[in-house]
């Protein structure tokens, strides 16, 4: 069995899971991200995520805005949600936002990220050899339906480096070539890019000739 394909598809699972009704809606994944956010009245305020899901997430602040409120907050790794606060705490306040099909699945992927992520340190995507490819091209497709023309680094049956202007999030789901994948990191030169899936050695033939 290959493992880091069995890896990723029951961490695809369990994410599947957060989004299944608990008392809440949805299940939380405790994390500790850095953000701001803005006020209804324009003010803006440093704080943390603490515990993140699809509909919702509870934030650690110094300010404790109004029930009611709206915010508008910018994320690390999760990028920008709108909604509104529907519970104040000893720490901060939570709030709930309602997202397109596409942010949804975004925030999956995201969130898969997120909880695999010490499973999966920087170096991870590199537990395959790696073939020099300098100089090909290939392309990075963006969640946004962006298809940006890359310099294909490098590459390996699960995963890839790329070179590229473009910082899309890390955690945020891409696809180099046609092969779905996530961000793992920002280099000098541009990204590297981990395989939702390991791919055979004939696919990675036919998929970066």
């Amino acid at each position: 069995m290959d493992v880091q394909a069995e890896l990723a598809r029951q961490s695809v699972k369990r994410t599947a899971g957060l989004i299944d009704g608990d008392r809440r809606r949805h299940r939380r994944v405790q994390v500790a991200l850095s953000g701001r956010f803005m006020r209804s009245n324009h003010d803006e305020h440093a704080c943390t995520i603490k515990d993140l899901s699809v509909g919702g997430a509870s934030l650690v602040t110094t300010v404790a805005p109004d029930l009611g409120e709206r915010i508008i907050g910018y994320f690390d790794h999760i990028g920008g949600l709108d909604g509104k606060v529907v519970r104040l705490t000893s720490d901060g306040f939570a709030f709930q936002y309602k997202v397109s099909d596409h942010k949804h699945d975004k925030l999956v992927a995201q969130m898969t990220w997120l909880i695999n992520r010490e499973a999966y340190p920087d170096e991870a995507g590199r537990r395959h050899e790696r073939v020099g490819t300098k100089g090909r091209k290939t392309t990075l497709q963006l969640n946004e339906g962006i298809v940006l023309d890359v310099e294909l680094l490098d590459v390996s049956v699960s995963g890839a480096s790329v070179g590229t202007s473009a910082r899309p999030a890390i955690g945020e789901q891409v696809a180099v070539g046609k092969v779905p994948a996530i961000v793992r990191r920002h280099h000098a030169q541009g990204l590297g890019i981990q395989f939702l899936s390991t791919l055979a050695n004939d696919v990675l033939l036919k998929t970066f000739p």
